[in-house]
């Protein structure tokens, strides 16, 4: 697999280091890769686009899954997580994530992670939506990512591990043969607007998060436009599944014009024993699965999006006032204050509840290794699609899938070094024709992106809406694509035109594999095709970016990595 060729219009690299992996992104993936492979010798370098702690990891309120209780197996870990996954999770990625994730946690808690234990001293457990057994563990009631951002980033402080903080990666650098050869990257706030530099590794783990960004609506923070996604597919790798966005059913309704990045009210509170009511109090998750509000995400924001149409409401409600105002202060002290900021006080009233953005269950497609399909590039965490998650992510695999395959990818660069070394590469130079070979978009097709995405490819989909989609980001390329043409201009690069371009280079991979999706399946949710077909799409939709643009895509069957090209339909979409 080679190079594309393709890259963000940008200055030439000014400066340079060297190292021999670089790791992009600083949650629990990023950071437990980097730790382990600083522990293996590797000279490490961390890249974050904002601070150490300002991933999406120290957003995550319910905790992380394993089979650490009393009776529970990985067994029964590997039922629930298949079921979740609607036929599309790859068996032996579950089976490495259940069976290496106890002992994974376990070095976790060695590395400082604090958990929240009963007074004998053992880890105190919770159920969410999917799970048949109290495997949750928990940090601070609700405080879980942020305990576990909090202990990674002190033990990467306290090793010395080299960071570069605040600065966005562009795009991937390969020798002549196509493989790894490091980064460029832009540090905010220092130098010009659009200074670049570069990291020099022949090894480059993405681990930058999620692209929930591309929706208005959303739970992820505002850094979380889908570099990694962009920069991989520009890079020549794959990426499978991305039609596969879940969106989280409890999300603090801010009203229907709110934008960016919303208050998470965990799946934990329904674990507890909270419900979903409509604004005349009644049940309506009840009778329609058998774990009625702790049913898998996908059941219950279809649920909640049902009721919200059959009566005309923008929001459904989370009643836990049961609980008292003891337990909420003690176990979810972080939704409270979330909600009482905005006037909502659960332990005395509802807490107005609708589906918003959350979670990418699809990705760069790597291996069990965690490896990407372009050499020297690997993925790891939300950013990658490693076959754990299928058609949706079942509640707290992904600080778990972070973790465990974080371990594997560094392992295998060291099992690299030990063989062959970690040779550096010479990086085939950067190009700057005068007219970039794609135009930057202006910051504020963001919005426009947002909007189109949310109206046409969020929760409810169709052939008429995804259409109706595909043709506005087509518009929006194009509007930009003949200012170029015609003046020969084109947005000015910086950290806001290189975001835009991203997100509009991941809604388009997303809009054309939801397109040719036509079933309803996990957290994919068809309109037109309301019923999950196996016959025919029991199957993953794999893309790829051809050097001219055009997206190149096909399904498959299998696991089988590379995959087996099985149907190739050509989509001819400019990036």
């Amino acid at each position: 697999m080679t190079s594309t060729g393709i890259r963000l219009h940008a200055p030439a690299p000014g400066w340079s280091i060297d190292a021999d992996v670089i790791v992009v992104g600083s949650g629990v993936a990023g950071l437990t890769t980097a730790l382990r492979c600083e522990a293996e010798g590797l000279r490490t370098v961390v890249v974050t686009k904002a601070r150490l702690d300002d991933g999406s990891t120290r957003w995550a309120q319910g905790g992380i899954a394993a089979a650490l209780g009393d009776g529970d197996t990985p067994e029964q870990h590997l039922d629930d997580t298949l079921v979740a996954g609607a036929g599309l999770c790859d068996e032996e990625a579950v089976r490495i994530l259940v069976t290496e994730g106890p002992d994974a946690v376990r070095r976790l808690i060695e590395t400082g992670a604090h958990f929240d234990e009963s007074e004998e001293g053992r880890l105190e457990l919770t159920r969410e939506g999917g799970h048949h057994r109290r495997r949750i563990a928990h940090a601070g009631g609700d405080a879980t990512g942020a305990e576990i951002s909090r202990a990674l980033v002190e033990a990467v402080r306290a090793r010395g591990l080299r960071t570069i903080e605040n600065a966005l990666v562009l795009d991937l650098l390969t020798d002549a043969d196509g493989r790894t050869a490091g980064v460029t990257l832009h540090v905010m706030g220092e130098g010009q607007h659009d200074g670049v530099g570069a990291v020099l590794a022949p090894a480059v783990v993405l681990a930058t998060g999620g692209m929930g960004q591309v929706f208005s609506a959303t739970t992820n923070p505002s850094v979380s436009t889908g570099d990694g996604v962009a920069l991989a597919l520009r890079a020549g790798a794959e990426v499978s599944d991305l039609e596969f966005v879940q969106f989280h059913p409890t999300v603090l309704f801010l009203g229907a014009d709110a934008e960016g990045q919303q208050p998470l009210v965990s799946e934990a509170v329904r674990g507890e024993g909270a419900h979903l009511v409509d604004a005349d109090g009644v049940r309506f998750m009840v009778g329609q699965h058998e774990l009625a509000e702790l049913a898998p995400r996908d059941i219950v924001a279809k649920g909640i999006m049902r009721r919200m149409q059959e009566q005309d409401a923008e929001q459904m409600f989370l009643d836990a006032r049961h609980f008292g105002a003891d337990m909420w202060e003690h176990r979810f002290p972080t939704i409270l204050a979330a909600c009482r900021a905005h006037g909502i006080d659960p332990v005395h009233e509802p807490i107005p509840v609708a589906p918003a953005a959350h979670y990418a269950s699809g990705g760069v497609r790597t291996d069990s290794q965690g490896r990407t399909t372009v050499p020297g590039l690997y993925a790891c965490g939300e950013v990658a699609c490693t076959g754990v998650h299928g058609a949706n992510r079942l509640a707290s695999n992904s600080l778990l899938e972070g973790l465990v395959y974080a371990e594997r990818i560094a392992a295998d660069i060291a099992a690299r070094r030990a063989e062959n070394g970690l040779h550096a590469r010479v990086p085939v130079p950067v190009e700057h024709p005068e007219k970039p070979a794609h135009p930057l978009l202006a910051p504020e097709a963001r919005f426009a992106i947002q909007r189109t995405m949310t109206q046409g490819a969020g929760v409810l989909r169709s052939a008429e809406s995804l259409a109706g989609t595909a043709d506005a980001l087509q518009r929006l390329h194009a509007d930009a694509r003949d200012a170029l043409d015609e003046n020969g201009k084109t947005a000015e690069p910086g950290v806001d035109t290189w975001e835009a371009t991203n997100l509009l280079c991941v809604a388009r991979v997303l809009v054309a594999a939801a397109l040719l999706r036509e079933e309803t399946r996990g957290c994919h949710w068809r309109e037109d095709h309301a019923e999950r077909d196996d016959t025919t799409w029991r199957r993953h939709i794999v893309v790829r970016l051809n050097p001219d643009r055009t997206l190149a895509v096909h399904t498959t069957d299998t696991p089988d990595f590379p995959p087996t090209r099985q149907q190739q339909p050509h989509i001819p979409q400019e990036q």
